[in-house]
């Protein structure tokens, strides 16, 4: 009933939540993939690159943003959240339940990106045999940066939550690998080094290894795996804590 609540206010506010998610990612797809491509500045195959990349970076920063923005709403200011703690459920629960519905709407924001790419980008392919493994990665890397806005929702104050957002999720951009392919990076070995800590890196990767119909080197699907799980236990035994902390103030 607490994620049937979520979805039906998503609904009410569907504008918003589609200039959200589609916005920023068009426009990287369109300046990187076609105008650059159309200029010259980039190798044709680049898009090829960029689309998994950005269909990545669309569901995780989606669903950090939609994990966090309301929890600092709720706590601060119109204290929504407190029907829910009222609920005869776990206060852990109730912050789960945050995680699982951020992540659902980083997967819309991902699988929206799809055909966007599809029909923006010229020379662009994808392997349908791995879609069943492509979701499910996506699903964990969705669950990751969930995870990651239940820890910045709770921990970090209403004032500071715009600074918190300009710090961290620009790095987090520029560091996962959403615009080129990890293994490139061997001649920046400090930089890989920085791009391996991201949990986006791993989400990226999966997303150009199985989608990609042509042979990108690419971290391998286990450790993908692996490292997406690793993040989800961190962020969401950090962001439970703080969930349960403000709960009790």
């Amino acid at each position: 009933m607490m994620l049937l609540r979520d979805v039906i206010v998503t609904g009410r506010q569907l504008g918003s939540f589609a200039a959200q998610v589609l916005i920023q990612p068009f426009f990287m797809l369109f300046i990187f993939g076609h105008v650059l491509t159309a200029m010259g500045f980039v190798a044709p195959g680049f898009a090829q690159v960029l689309l998994p990349g950005i269909v990545a970076l669309s569901g995780f920063l989606t669903a950090i943003q939609g994990t966090a923005s309301p929890l600092v709403v709720d706590f601060s200011w119109t204290r929504e959240i407190d029907d829910r703690l009222l609920a005869p459920a776990p206060v852990a629960l109730v912050a789960i339940g945050k995680i699982v519905f951020g992540a659902l709407r980083g997967l819309v924001a991902a699988v929206v990106m799809i055909p966007i790419g599809l029909l923006m980008l010229d020379g662009v392919s994808w392997n349908l045999a791995a879609w069943p493994l492509t979701i499910g990665l996506l699903a964990l890397g969705c669950l990751s940066g969930a995870s990651l806005g239940l820890v910045m929702g709770t921990l970090v104050s209403p004032s500071r939550i715009q600074l918190a957002f300009a710090v961290v999720l620009t790095p987090v951009m520029f560091t996962g690998s959403t615009q080129f392919p990890w293994h490139g990076l061997g001649g920046m070995r400090w930089y890989q080094v920085v791009c391996a800590l991201n949990p986006l890196t791993y989400l990226s990767e999966g997303m150009r290894a199985h989608l990609s119909v042509s042979r990108i080197p690419s971290i391998p699907a286990g450790i993908d795996v692996l490292c997406l799980l690793l993040s989800i236990l961190v962020f969401g035994a950090v962001g439970i804590w703080g969930f349960t902390r403000r709960a009790r103030d």
